[in-house]
């Protein structure tokens, strides 16, 4: 696969006005890191130590949560009650040093102008954690996490709302990267180009045909240039 797929002279032209819009995990790093496995793991813990679960079906608990309610976070609250900070504490205390610094993400970002931000559904604290493992903290006006969604998870419309009236940003002017396809959809609805950063994993291939991508890529850096150079 060639970054990006779509003609040069399809790329969205960029200046102080615009607004690149990312997602973290397996977005501006690479999912090979299997960073994910290691959040995915802690999530099966507590639910496990939470709700005195076998570990079986303590995993089945977790991917049944994560495919009714978007999170299994969000399953959790809603059936049980729990402490959502609480659980974000302990699901992302995890080892990031698998995560390369990234200086060539850090350069590409550099030469575009515009503001840059972060849309997760992960909390902050994991955001700013990975931020400066890839060494491009400092290159993002500000991230919106899965508290200021309300802990309402992507692709559900509701934290697009948020984000948008919370950061006043136009979405004729935003592009927005995310290695999962369907959380694209919505973005597309509201008038943002659409990068989908592809992955080989399953579970991040949902809507990946779906024509409201504008574009996509496997190479995120070259992608970045290309905006960069107006191509």
């Amino acid at each position: 696969m060639t970054s990006p797929l779509k003609p040069r002279s399809d790329l969205p032209r960029m200046d102080a006005g615009s607004v690149l819009i990312f997602d973290l995990d397996n977005t501006l790093y690479p999912a090979a890191c299997n960073l994910f496995a290691q959040v995915s793991t802690l999530i099966g813990h507590y639910v496990r130590d939470t709700l005195s679960l076998e570990p079986d079906e303590a995993y089945r608990v977790q991917k049944d949560y994560f495919h009714r309610y978007g999170t299994t976070l969000r399953g959790l609250m809603t059936e049980h009650e729990i402490d959502p900070a609480d659980y974000l504490n302990k699901v992302h205390d995890i080892d990031v040093s698998v995560v390369a610094p990234a200086p060539d993400l850090a350069a590409a970002l550099d030469d575009l102008p515009g503001r840059k931000l972060i849309f997760t559904n992960a909390s902050r604290g994991h955001a700013e954690r990975v931020m400066e493992r890839l060494g491009i903290a400092d290159r993002f006006e500000t991230i919106f996490d899965i508290v200021d969604a309300q802990y309402i998870p992507k692709p559900e419309q509701a934290p697009y709302d948020l984000l948008l009236a919370r950061d006043g940003i136009d979405p004729g002017k935003a592009v927005y990267f995310e290695d999962m396809a369907k959380n694209l959809l919505p973005a597309k609805e509201m008038g943002m180009t659409t990068v989908w950063v592809h992955t080989d994993l399953e579970w991040a291939q949902a809507g990946r045909d779906d024509p409201r991508i504008d574009h996509q890529t496997d190479d995120i850096v070259g992608f970045l240039r290309a905006l960069a150079n107006g191509s």
